[in-house]
Order: C-alpha cells, then sequence, then structure tokens
C-alpha cells in the first residue's frame, strides 16, 4: 500500500496547512462557518458527494464531556450490490481536519467503527465513504465542547514516562453495538451474527505539537499514530490513517467478520517506532 499512504499524506499536508491558515484567521465567523467547502474541494477535487443519510449513521455527542478524548464514530450500510471501501472522519475546525481514514482492504456491504479523538472546539463533523464503484457519499454533524483547546492541551501523562509503554496494545473482542433509531441500525443489528467488534487500545502519547512542557516551557515534537494495519487470518483487511487529531493512548473499535480466528496488528508512529500484537479468538 506505499503509493496509497503516499496520497493520504499528500492530502493531509495540505488539509493541515489549510487548517492552521484558518485558525490564525478564526476571529471571521464567516471564515469558520465556511471551511468544508474548501476541504471537500483539496480531498476529492470536483468529484460529487452526495448526501448519505439513510445510509451513513454519525454516533457523535451533541457536546463533548471530555474534549481530549470523544468518542466519535460511524456505522454504514451500502446500497444493494456495493460495498465500502474507504471512510474517513472529519473534523472541519481541527488544525488537522482529516482525522482518520480506514482503508477496506476487502470491501464489505456494512461496517461501523469509533475512534477517541481531540475536539479542539466546536465544529462541524463529517463522514465521507467512497464506495467500491467509487461513488462518495457524505453526512454532517456538529459538536460542541468546553473550550479547552484539546490540541495544544498539556499532555494527561508525563512525556518520558510515556515512552516507557509506547506501542503496547490490547485486542478485546465483543458482540456489534447497535444504537439509536435508526433503520440502518435495526438492519445492522439484525446482522450481528455475522460481524463482531474488535477494539484496539493503543498506549501512546499522541502528541499534536502544539503541546507545551509544563516544565521546560518547549513545544512537545509532534509524534502520533501514523497508521494501524489490521490483518486477519493473514490477510489485510483494513489500514487505518492517523492524525494528531487522536487522544492520547487511543482506541479504536471496528466491526469485523465473526468467522476471523486471528488478528495481527501492526501499529507505525510519526517516529518509525513499529510494534506489534496478535490474538487468537478461540470462540469463534
Amino acid at each position: 500500500m506505499p503509493v496509497r499512504s503516499e496520497v493520504i499524506a499528500t492530502k493531509w499536508g495540505l488539509i493541515l496547512a489549510m487548517g492552521l491558515e484558518l485558525t490564525l484567521t478564526a476571529a471571521s465567523p464567516a471564515l469558520a462557518e465556511d471551511q468544508w467547502p474548501g476541504i471537500q474541494m483539496q480531498l476529492y477535487g470536483d468529484r460529487p458527494v452526495a448526501g448519505g443519510e439513510g445510509m451513513i449513521t454519525l454516533d457523535a455527542p451533541y457536546r463533548s464531556d471530555n474534549d481530549a478524548r470523544t468518542v466519535m464514530g460511524a456505522t454504514l450500510l451500502a446500497p444493494a450490490g456495493r460495498s465500502i471501501r474507504d471512510v474517513s472522519l472529519i473534523l472541519d475546525q481541527n488544525p488537522m481536519p482529516v482525522s482518520a481514514v480506514i482503508h477496506l482492504s476487502r470491501p464489505i456491504a456494512r461496517f461501523a467503527f469509533e475512534a477517541t479523538l481531540r475536539v479542539n472546539g466546536p465544529t462541524p463533523v463529517h463522514v465521507v465513504t467512497e464506495l467500491d464503484n467509487g461513488t462518495l457519499y457524505a453526512v454532517e454533524g456538529f459538536v460542541k465542547t468546553s473550550g479547552q483547546g484539546a490540541c495544544s492541551a498539556p499532555p494527561g501523562s508525563n512525556p518520558e514516562a510515556a515512552l516507557a509503554t509506547l506501542g503496547n496494545m490490547e485486542i478485546e473482542i465483543g458482540s456489534l453495538r447497535a444504537s439509536g433509531k435508526s433503520d440502518l441500525l435495526t438492519d445492522l443489528a439484525r446482522l450481528r451474527n455475522q460481524q463482531v467488534s474488535m477494539s484496539l487500545k493503543i498506549s501512546h502519547p499522541s502528541h499534536s505539537g502544539m503541546q507545551m512542557d509544563q516544565i521546560s516551557l518547549l513545544f512537545i515534537p509532534m509524534r502520533y499514530v501514523e497508521r494501524v494495519d489490521i490483518d486477519l487470518d493473514g490477510q489485510r483487511f483494513a489500514d487505518v490513517t492517523g492524525s494528531i487529531s487522536l487522544s492520547e493512548n487511543p482506541e479504536f473499535t471496528l466491526s469485523i467478520p465473526a468467522a476471523s480466528h486471528v488478528i495481527d496488528v501492526t501499529m507505525t508512529d510519526t517516529d518509525g517506532t513499529v510494534t506489534r500484537k496478535s490474538k487468537t479468538l478461540t470462540s469463534y
């Protein structure tokens, strides 16, 4: 997947630069309300993005209880005969708006995910999916915050102590959770016997590059989970590309086929650290 990673990194570099520029000019409400058209153009060019209502259900709080660790996700069900190939979670007002991108090496008709994120301030949230035929769909929500400025908030743990466990991972398996009242989630609940949820906890400080060491008063260099590769039974299932929007010690939950027996996860961070974790599912 080296070519795809380069494409994503290039897009994110553009989005990060644009996000920082708009942060400097955020005093203008008009600019703050109008970021999505520019983000959409930089990511997708002139490709049409259709409304995804009825196909994508966004799971995000009305107001974040903890700006530094907010759980967001979505449940997706592709139209008949189509499959989901890519999912992007975008926080328009974050310094790096493209917060997580999930590429499914084996496109599937239904998919659900969650991630723990930093929400830097009140922001529109977009979930964009690309189907196996290249068509794009999106839904939009909005999350209010307490105004903590989570991307520049001091780390919750000592940076040196965090290095001792950096890259440690835990994998847990559970039943696929369906919440809400939409027909989409009801349909997914009926199919839960075909999928289970895989929860992944990663020990990582996720330094945003905007945080200041409280002792030295110097900025802590940027270092975050750049990529998570997930293999099922020896074959690639999904690649997750991260950003500075990921929370400290980020957690991901993804739906995977219930017939899976062996899960292999590889984490790579922006400093080139690589760690691996495997789990054999004897119950499935």
